[in-house]
């Protein structure tokens, strides 16, 4: 697979998106200062059909300090994007030749000449871009693991011409190659349910979009439009874990204040409560904007591949376990709040009490 021979039957790219939350916030137009002639900002192309306005994410585009790399013995390039929901986003894109599908499953794992995993190298870029954006990045975090996507993409068919057609004759192939199993041990079931989320806007293109991975089809035109998609939808996925990993914490570890502080003390049930209410401040601010990072609306064919993404990465399901965490946490602020205001009436009461009997000590001495 090092060398792309022209007279193969088929031949494009495999992209691998890996989508890393550093912030709350990134301030582009800091960022932009930061890096100046190493980033640009990026705007779409529709390749198809669209709103003559699509309000959609214009994020930065960087120029990565490592420009070409070797994957599974292919030369690869590299793209990083830089989005305002505190977002990293790190692509690489390896072009391929195989007259095979199943010839393409090894690109699952993808390696660097080293021997080291391509998310190593993804991972080195999104701390040099850290590094450097460090004064535009709002509350950041600790680092995790990233969120990875893979999209087959194929510009050439052999003398296909008709995408529809040639997916009609090589479903088990495909669903094999996205699930990275071979495709003749695979039930009809499996086969079905991978090709289950399927688009296509004219016979020369066509989309499928499974957990894991993706296919994109289209040999009349780049399939930029409906990979910056796809990259949004993983974007979003990285964010919802997110905050769903942050609730998670915050809520297990207020729980735990709450059961030990001091019956006496509510200098601690003030500090909760301080945190409880940033957390629900910033990540309500965070669900709207990173659910607003795509507005897709209407019929045309970008905003059903996006739908298509959104159903099978299951982000509704996430944004709803993250509102209802919120949820949660709004709770056990009004509880806490609750609280403190007796415990502090209480010592009122006693403060009132104790100079109710100093007086009467001082009546009584008289």
């Amino acid at each position: 697979m090092a060398t792309l021979p022209s007279n193969a039957e088929l031949r494009g790219e495999v992209v691998y998106f890996y989508a890393f939350d550093v912030a709350n916030e990134i301030r582009l137009d800091r960022a932009a200062e930061l890096l100046a002639g190493r980033s640009t900002s990026f705007t779409a192309r529709w390749g198809r059909p669209a709103p003559r306005s699509v309000p959609v994410s214009r994020p930065l585009v960087v120029e990565p300090t490592v420009s070409t790399v070797r994957v599974n013995g292919c030369p690869a390039r590299l793209l990083v994007r830089v989005y305002d929901v505190g977002v990293i986003s790190v692509t690489a894109r390896v072009p391929f030749a195989s007259d095979a599908l199943a010839a393409l499953i090894p690109f699952h794992n993808p390696s660097l000449h080293d021997g080291r995993p391509l998310d190593a190298l993804a991972r080195e870029q999104r701390d040099e871009v850290c590094r450097a954006l460090n004064e535009a990045l709002v509350r950041s975090g600790e680092m995790s693991a990233p969120e990875a996507y893979t999209v087959f993409t194929l510009s050439h068919l052999g003398d296909e011409k008709d995408a529809n057609h040639w997916l009609t004759n090589r479903e088990r192939e495909v669903a094999g190659l996205l699930t990275e199993t071979p495709g003749d041990r695979l039930s009809a079931a499996q086969v079905a349910e991978v090709l289950r989320l399927r688009r296509s806007f004219e016979n020369s293109d066509l989309v499928v979009i499974d957990w894991d991975a993706a296919l994109v089809v289209d040999l009349d035109r780049e399939a930029e439009d409906m990979l910056f998609v796809i990259e949004l939808a993983n974007l979003q996925l990285e964010e919802f874990q997110w905050m769903d990993r942050q609730l998670d914490r915050y809520l297990d570890r207020a729980y735990y204040d709450l059961a030990k502080r001091p019956w006496w003390s509510f200098g601690a049930m003030g500090r909760i409560l301080r945190q409880l209410r940033q957390l629900r401040v910033d990540l309500a601010k965070l669900a709207d904007e990173v659910t607003h990072v795509t507005k897709f609306v209407g019929d045309w064919h970008l905003a059903r591949v996006y739908l298509l993404a959104r159903e099978r990465f299951h982000l509704d399901q996430w944004r709803a376990s993250v509102e209802q965490r919120l949820e949660e946490v709004d709770r056990l602020y009004t509880l806490t709040r609750g609280d403190v205001y007796e415990r502090r009436m209480l010592w009122l009461e006693i403060i009132v009490v104790v100079f109710f009997a100093v007086d009467l000590l001082i009546l009584l001495a008289k």
